[in-house]
């Protein structure tokens, strides 16, 4: 795939994208603006690529997989933990449009300023990256958060992504080899969906 276009009509077509706040959210966010320059010719391709730091840009087909789980809606207020080249804090600034707020947290120093520098790309006011605290985990001073998207495999789910997690909100997080999808709701009773068959780097809770 040598466009933008030409990747995001493939993930429709893969039936992986079809929510249309996301599907214009991915047009305008191009991929090329979030890989470093040495990849720019494999940008549109279904892969992940290096960002640096031992870390990745995640495969397309499972951004559009996760973000559609997700389902962030105008209005949200956002946390993308582990927000890495910030690809999916600037689409997911798209899909929340003007009226929400997303805050990506990572906590490797360099990928800060990478990621940073990225979204300078666009005009996105209603989304930053924050260097992560390494005795913080998530962003709990800005709680609760409609939707939570977490980008790297934990161990187990933490619970303190569970508690800033908002009533009727959901989380997106990869476990393991397997993506949950886990829903609370108006009394704080949980509720989760397995997707098995995903490979992630591993979430660093310390630098």
């Amino acid at each position: 795939m040598q466009s933008n276009k030409e990747l995001v009509e493939y993930l429709i077509k893969k039936g992986v994208l079809q929510n249309p706040h996301l599907i214009e959210a991915f047009k305008k966010v191009d991929r090329k603006d979030f890989v470093l320059p040495k990849f720019y010719e494999e940008a549109y391709n279904d892969y992940p690529l290096p960002i640096g730091f031992n870390q990745t840009i995640s495969q397309p087909t499972t951004v559009a997989f996760m973000l559609e789980l997700l389902e962030p809606k105008k209005g949200d207020k956002v946390l993308d933990v582990g927000s890495g080249s910030g690809y999916t804090t600037a689409l997911l600034a798209h899909a929340v449009d003007s009226f929400g707020k997303v805050y990506g947290v990572e906590i490797v120093p360099g990928l800060v300023k990478f990621g940073r520098q990225n979204l300078q790309k666009y005009n996105l006011k209603n989304a930053q990256i924050l260097q992560a605290q390494k005795d913080i985990f998530g962003l709990p001073d800005k709680a609760p958060f409609d939707k939570i998207l977490v980008s790297a495999s934990a161990e187990e789910v933490p619970k303190e992504l569970i508690n800033q997690l908002d009533f009727e909100g959901t989380m997106v997080i990869p476990v393991g080899h397997s993506i949950y999808k886990i829903y609370k709701d108006s009394e704080g009773k949980l509720s989760t969906q397995e997707y098995y068959g995903f490979t992630f780097v591993p979430l660093i809770k310390e630098r």
